[in-house]
């Protein structure tokens, strides 16, 4: 048969329609199969994370990550069984996922670091803190980075990789905390008398712990005075206004037995 001065051998092209209709139909078997198994590992995977008590936001992060992965995969292994060659397709993903994490080298640091933060939780939203010389109450955490809010109300942001690599002073992780108030007697003043003065109005203050119970320690001997060291403990959510009540009833008690 000719068409348009063209030899056509109707049975090649049938053969050919035929084995082409065939690889087609097998590429979108193995995509859609190769589907269905992708989500089922991400399934698993969420299980397992979710038995492992990994914070929701990591979870989910690696269950679309997981699952972007292995349906790369699928559709590389459905588009070669066609007879495309996919080592240049893969060539270039490769080489644009090398040039995107060397062009964002600094925030996949901090996502990571993030990762690290929200998975170990070194603290929490609400609890105050010192990182570096920042210290106030974490109001947001990210993948990216920290919320801090001072206790004048700023809004400091620190990258997450900067935390994971910085001493983190948590005051409230634990349930109790130690006020500490040094003051200093003179030689020529009595000594039992500051101690018993201190003493007493750290356990008439009703946010004192009575375990351990109040001390007054001499901690350090100075050219003129003797340095007394009040320590008292109570609940995190009374220590500020323990340590303000202890700080004025001493002031004016010391004052009146001076």
């Amino acid at each position: 048969m000719k068409v348009l001065e063209f030899d056509w051998d109707l049975a090649i092209l049938a053969d050919n329609a035929v084995i082409i209709g065939i690889k087609i139909i097998v590429a979108l078997l193995i995509f859609f199969i190769g589907r269905w198994l992708a989500k089922r590992a991400v399934g698993l995977a969420n299980t397992v994370m979710s038995r492992s008590k990994i914070e929701d936001t990591v979870a989910s992060f690696l269950s679309r990550l997981l699952y972007g992965i292995l349906l790369v995969v699928v559709i590389l292994s459905a588009l070669n069984h066609v007879g495309i060659h996919t080592t240049s397709v893969a060539a270039i993903l490769g080489g644009a996922a090398v040039a995107i994490g060397l062009s964002l080298k600094d925030q996949l640091s901090n996502f990571a670091a993030g990762i690290l933060i929200i998975t170990f939780r070194p603290f929490v939203c609400g609890d105050y803190v010192q990182i570096n010389n920042f210290t106030g109450t974490i109001s947001q955490i990210t993948l990216i980075n920290t919320h801090l809010t001072t206790v004048n109300n700023h809004d400091i942001i620190i990258p997450n990789g900067t935390i994971t690599t910085s001493a983190v002073t948590n005051f409230t992780v634990l349930p109790n905390r130690r006020v500490d108030i040094t003051i200093k007697v003179g030689f020529d003043e009595n000594l039992k008398a500051a101690k018993a003065t201190m003493l007493k109005l750290a356990n008439a203050n009703d946010k004192a712990l009575k375990s351990p119970e109040p001390t007054v320690q001499v901690t350090s001997l100075g050219d003129s005075s003797v340095e007394l060291t009040l320590n008292v403990w109570s609940t995190n959510k009374d220590w500020w206004e323990m340590q303000c009540e202890l700080l004025e009833a001493l002031k004016y008690a010391l004052k009146d037995a001076a």
